[in-house]
């Protein structure tokens, strides 16, 4: 998978016991015991050192587990709770993607449509480029170099001149390339359709008509109830995340905040279809096909990669950001959704992503990874 793959504990954490059904022959649901999953989980965030984590497991529908671990907040000793505000990195893209095909079912404009048929400035090598190029990475776009100056503010003229001068990776259609850029041009590009900045219309399209009241766009000015703070390691010693500037704070391949209790109804208005139709989910979680007909080797649709763990279909995405990870994997044949959302740098966590599929596991046998 991509690098790329964001009342206190009180609230936090009913976990019902189900006894164990069978589907089509095979077990399809163990009863997780919640101290089993609370030990496991608890004894992970310990080894990696990380200072608070938020799990969410939703089983048929019900959530089962909303869950805080550790601090949100280190100077305050401040613990994690379902309320926790922690930010979604790449995670946040799915959202983008469900904007996109929101103006998509509208007529607003259609996957297959060139760019720069709504980014006029576009220069000739994205002249081939559509929006379904930008949706599933294979537009040929990298990402952002190592020289780009993550603290600069910038106009979104500017930010957009910035994506257009970084050099393709391969034509159009002809291969996968991950890229935070192709996703930052997507939010400038829905605001052109709906002449709205793309945040304000995630807020009144999505946000708002599922309940998420507290996911919006990130904003160091704004005062955010139970906010959780970002870290990251260095030389061994906690330290707060690094800042960025305003306008890589709100762009739209991630930057958001979110909590356990928005994630669940993000959850549900998936399985209940309330934004999009069937077909149109069903698109954006196949994965999509480069121009030989081939699926592209990133396993990737629109805004989610799709894969199969161990014969199970899931479709999931991982983030990272300013010293938070986080990560959403709906396992679509067990009915099974875990959600983590943790305050430490990627670089400083690496086997976070792993605890996700362990979880799952414990509610889904044949979910379990592969013993090291």
């Amino acid at each position: 998978m991509p690098s790329s793959l964001r009342k206190a504990i009180n609230l936090a954490g009913i976990l019902i016991a189900l006894s164990p059904g069978y589907e089509g022959g095979r077990l399809a649901f163990n009863s997780a015991r919640g101290d089993e999953v609370d030990e496991y989980v608890e004894a992970q965030r310990a080894q990696l050192r990380i200072p608070g984590l938020a799990l969410l497991v939703v089983k048929d529908g019900r959530t089962i587990k909303a869950q805080g671990y550790g601090l949100a907040n280190v100077e305050l000793q401040a613990p994690v709770t379902a309320e926790s505000i922690f930010q979604l990195g790449s995670v946040g893209k799915q959202f983008t993607a469900t904007a996109v095909m929101m103006l998509v079912e509208r007529g607003k404009l259609a996957v297959d449509d060139p760019v720069n048929k709504y980014l006029t400035a576009a220069p000739d090598n994205w002249h081939a480029i559509t929006i379904r190029h930008l949706l599933s990475h294979t537009a040929g776009v990298g990402d952002f170099s190592a020289s780009f100056d993550m603290r600069k503010d910038c106009t979104e003229d500017e930010l957009l001149n910035a994506i257009f001068q970084i050099p393709l990776h391969s034509a159009p259609g002809e291969g996968w390339h991950y890229s935070n850029p192709g996703y930052v041009a997507l939010g400038i590009l829905i605001g052109k359709v709906t002449g709205q900045f793309y945040g304000d219309f995630l807020r009144d399209q999505i946000f708002r008509p599922l309940g998420m009241t507290a996911t919006r766009i990130i904003s160091e000015d704004d005062i955010v109830p139970h906010r959780a703070a970002g870290y990251r390691l260095v030389d061994g010693e906690l330290k707060n995340q690094k800042w960025v500037s305003p306008t890589m704070n709100s762009t739209a391949d991630g930057s958001l905040y979110t909590n356990l209790l928005d994630m669940a109804k993000w959850d549900a208005a998936l399985s209940d279809k309330r934004l999009l139709k069937t077909e149109t989910l069903e698109q954006m979680w196949t994965v999509a096909t480069l121009n030989d007909g081939k699926p592209n080797p990133g396993n990737y649709g629109f805004g989610w990669f799709c894969e199969e763990i161990n014969g199970h279909k899931v479709v999931m995405h991982s983030g990272a950001w300013q010293g938070f990870v986080a990560h959403i994997a709906r396992y679509r044949d067990d009915k099974l959704t875990v959600v983590m959302l943790a305050n430490l740098s990627a670089d400083s966590s690496k086997g976070f992503f792993k605890i996700g599929q362990t979880v799952a596991g414990m509610y889904v046998r044949e979910l379990a990874p592969a013993r090291d």
